[in-house]
């Protein structure tokens, strides 16, 4: 079972933190040739220190910055689709996605960021492959807001939210079941130290440094939950696994690179279509352990807030918009398809920069269209070589 799982990790700092995942791996028994690890990364950076890294660690990977990745696209013939991975942006973990869909071999995908670490006490990657495959009993959480804080099991000691939970759904009542869980699609693990807030609530909590005030720690997590059918839950992508199959649901936007400004939201728009969609397709998004720890580096609050405001009132009916669509879809591609077609086709000038919603339903679109060629090139490749045979 060699190089099954493709490891997506954007980085322009902290590319050492991943020794720290492998020797979790060494110390836990876990089979580190079974990893690709991208470092998905800029022109700027030191790729050959990269690199080295990855070879003195003895893990298979590659490097791809801005001109590697132009590179990629231009050996397969796809050279229409470079718009889709945005410049200096996080959502750059989208080109992970792509590699992952033209090497078939990749069976299930994990995103790490630069500034967490594993904790010593979870096997990182054991944990998030047995979520994955996990078949029982579980805690399921539901809202009368529609929305689950995943950090709900301490809020009433540490009142936070996550970073992309809708202002609008806050001061929920909050109901637990436990229930079967069979088909888990999405494995998102939490995190110690700083939480992941956004700016105005970071702001609420005294920090001007882009952190918080307020920290969490493992006791502030009781285990494992899903969130029930038909309700919202923010995902971040600094500590998550997932099957392949989700990929066309799962872009992660045009942000930061756009004429509105919009940036801040890849991760938590495309975890509100990989709910709808897993919620069409009977599919669970588990979340709780592997926690990390997120040591996220000091910087300016306002920055951030910058970034965040052109999409706050949009984050608050992104969700409202694709929570009909889909629902004749019988895959992941159709449930991608309808709601590409939500985005693109609708109506959002009342609300500031409407016009972006638009724009990211025409990339999704685009997205679509790429994971296409992709998949007709490898069938082409297949047959030549067959036929050389």
């Amino acid at each position: 079972m060699s190089q099954d799982i493709c490891v997506v990790v954007p980085t322009i700092r902290e590319y050492e933190c991943m020794r720290a995942y492998f020797e979790n791996a060494r110390e836990h028994g876990f089979d580190l040739d079974r990893l690709f690890v991208l470092l998905v990364t800029e022109d700027f950076c030191d790729t050959e220190a990269m690199e080295a890294m990855l070879e003195d660690e003895g893990v298979a990977g590659a490097v791809y910055d801005g001109s590697a990745r132009e590179e990629w696209f231009e050996r397969r013939g796809l050279e229409s689709y470079t718009h889709l991975i945005p410049a200096a942006s996080h959502a750059q973990t989208s080109f992970g996605l792509l590699y992952m869909w033209a090497n078939p071999r990749f069976e299930r995908g994990v995103f790490i960021d630069d500034d967490t670490l594993p904790h010593d006490e979870w096997d990182f990657f054991g944990r998030h492959l047995d979520n994955l495959d996990y078949e029982g009993e579980l805690e399921s959480v539901r809202s009368d807001e529609r929305w689950v804080n995943v950090l709900y099991q301490n809020a009433e000691k540490h009142g936070l939210y996550p970073r992309g939970y809708p202002y609008s759904a806050m001061d929920e009542s909050v109901e637990t079941q436990t229930r079967p869980v069979e088909n888990v699609v999405a494995s998102q693990g939490l995190w110690t130290n700083v939480p992941d807030l956004d700016a105005v609530r970071i702001l609420m909590d005294g920090d001007l440094e882009g952190q918080a005030q307020t920290r969490t720690e493992k006791s502030d997590f009781t285990g494992d939950f899903v969130a029930d059918v038909g309700q919202y839950l923010t995902v971040c992508s600094m500590n998550l696994a997932f099957e392949r199959e989700v990929i066309p649901a799962f872009y992660q936007l045009p942000m930061d690179d756009n004429e509105w400004d919009v940036g801040r939201f890849d991760d938590i728009w495309s975890g509100v279509f990989l709910k709808r969609a897993a919620d069409l397709l009977d599919g669970e998004v588990l979340t709780g352990y592997p926690l990390c720890e997120h040591n996220k580096a000091p910087r300016p609050t306002f920055d951030d807030l910058n970034n965040e405001v052109p999409g706050l009132e949009l984050n608050e009916h992104v969700w409202e918009v694709v929570d009909d669509a889909g629902a004749d879809a019988t895959t992941w591609t159709e449930a991608a398809e309808t709601m590409a077609d939500a985005l693109a086709d609708g109506d959002f000038a009342d609300w500031n920069n409407g016009a972006f919603l638009n724009h990211c339903g025409e990339y999704w679109r685009d997205w679509l269209a790429c994971l296409d060629d992709i998949e007709a090139g490898a069938e082409a490749e297949a047959v030549s070589v067959a036929a050389d045979d």
